[in-house]
């Protein structure tokens, strides 16, 4: 719809918030790397231009984090935690699940997804050539042992070394102070990044965090606040919902049912369209959450249970970020909210919910039930409604809702998201095979599923690859989402 977009800026601002989360690190982290990557720059005379792309680099140096998530938790046990070790040169705190000789394989295979998927988006979001040749070489270095490529020296684009330089100095000097920090950048000169650009951020390292630490110090740049490129914002679902295979799609279901209940109850055009905006955005502080606590088919402990809660909190802390989201960002903030007080984070009860703020919480919960999860099986219609009802007579949901919401469900199954047309690209069964893959399948697996050999799905995922110019899942679900393929 005409009213799901939002300026590129803003989408910017979004992703980086959703990188800095999936990291491990400060929700301004990736703001303040950005102005010092400005500042570098400043001092290297860049023009306008590059400028500009040296910003928009920092602040999308972590797009690629939600998808290979997967990858990285079959690594270590919190991709969120472990993540932010390692940026703070603590690998030594880090559990590892693999043997240490193939850490190697790993770490390619995960900073080819993420610079893939990187590229994508970049590709969505419209970026100029410089920005989209700087994500597909975040991970290389100077001495030529960085990933995927091994790229060396001057074959690695100048803005990657501005921006990762800047993103250490922000970490380093936060973790260590000011004095540890430049000895510890100074250790990877002519490795990670070219000695010219260390010397150069060492002269003015004290200024530059001082700066940083000043409340007026106003860390976008300005042209970012002038962009005002559109992009649909069903690319923040889509890449809020690659962090785990089985929630693919899962915002833009999500997103049609919540419109088509908020329809039915005849709330004003204004607030259904909030409230569809809103369920595209519901689940952006589940990127702050490891995959483990969210694949797990057991009890989760006490702990866990404390950052599951903590996951709408970090959503509602996105309109900080994100003002033309304010509004929707609250809303979204209740999906997981009952209006007994047993929901979270807010514990909110009835007189405490505003009634447009009571509606994803029964959609998500319905979405969720018709769905298959690590810990079970989707449920039937029968059941879901039966679920639905009872919670209701418990005095969790508003009983309008869940009548407006049966009234919008017709005996389908499962429930399907409504997408943009896009035939001719992938054949019926190649889409459903993507669809499989898509869901973390492998190919043993979408082959029973689909009663097919796993040759055969074997030969249509490299088709699928092919066709949609991709060398990884995440990849090529994303493409596919956007083009309205699944």
């Amino acid at each position: 719809m005409k009213n799901e977009v939002i300026s590129r800026s803003d989408a910017v601002r979004a992703l980086a918030f959703m990188g800095d989360l999936s990291m491990g690190q400060p929700i301004d982290h990736s703001l303040k790397a950005a102005w010092i990557a400005c500042r570098i720059a400043e001092q290297l005379q860049l023009d306008h231009k590059q400028s500009q792309a040296v910003a928009y680099v920092a602040l999308l140096r972590w797009v690629g984090c939600t998808a290979n998530a997967t990858e990285v938790a079959n690594v270590m046990p919190d991709d969120v935690r472990g993540r932010g070790e390692v940026l703070a040169l603590r690998p030594q705190s880090i559990k590892l699940l693999v043997a240490p000789n193939q850490i190697l394989k790993r770490t390619r295979e995960i900073s080819a997804i993420h610079c893939e998927v990187a590229l994508v988006i970049a590709n969505i979001l419209g970026m100029r050539p410089a920005v989209i040749e700087a994500l597909g070489c975040l991970f290389e270095t100077w001495d030529g042992s960085g990933h995927p490529h091994g790229l060396k020296g001057d074959e690695v684009p100048l803005l990657v070394f501005v921006v990762v330089l800047a993103g250490d100095i922000e970490i380093l000097t936060r973790e260590y102070g000011a004095i540890e920090a430049q000895k510890l950048l100074l250790d990877r000169v002519d490795s990670i990044y070219p000695k010219f650009l260390v010397d150069l951020a060492c002269r003015h390292l004290a200024e530059w965090i001082e700066a940083l630490d000043r409340p007026d110090t106003h860390v976008f740049h300005a042209e970012l606040d002038a962009d005002e490129h559109l992009v649909e914002l069903s690319l923040l679902a889509d890449t809020i919902d690659l962090k785990l295979p089985w929630m693919i799609g899962h915002s833009r279901i999500v997103a049609s049912l919540a419109g088509k209940v908020a329809a039915g109850l005849n709330l004003p055009r204004t607030t259904q369209e909030q409230i569809r905006r809103a369920a595209l955005i519901h689940g952006l502080g589940r990127v702050s959450a490891p995959n483990a606590i969210w694949n797990r088919a057991g009890p989760l402990s006490s702990a866990d249970w404390e950052r599951v809660r903590l996951s709408p909190y970090w959503t509602a802390r996105a309109a900080i970020q994100i003002k033309s989201l304010e509004r929707e960002a609250e809303i979204a903030s209740y999906a997981y909210e009952r209006l007994d007080g047993s929901g979270y984070f807010r514990a909110a009860r009835n007189a405490g919910t505003p009634f447009e703020f009571r509606i994803l919480p029964v959609v998500t919960t319905w979405v969720a039930l018709r769905a298959p999860r690590p810990w079970r099986g989707p449920l039937t219609l029968e059941s879901a409604v039966d679920h639905l009802q009872r919670q209701t007579l418990l005095g969790r949901f508003e009983r309008s809702i869940v009548d407006s919401l049966i009234g919008a469900c017709p005996e389908r199954e499962p429930v399907k998201s409504e997408y943009k047309s896009a035939s001719g690209i992938l054949s019926p069964r190649e889409v459903e095979v993507l669809r499989c893959i898509s869901n973390g399948e492998n190919n043993k697996t979408a082959a029973r599923t689909l009663g097919l050999s796993p040759a055969t799905v074997r030969t249509h995922v490299e088709n699928v690859f092919r066709k949609l110019e991709c060398n990884s899942r995440a990849a090529a679900t994303l493409k596919a989402l956007n083009l309205g393929l699944l």
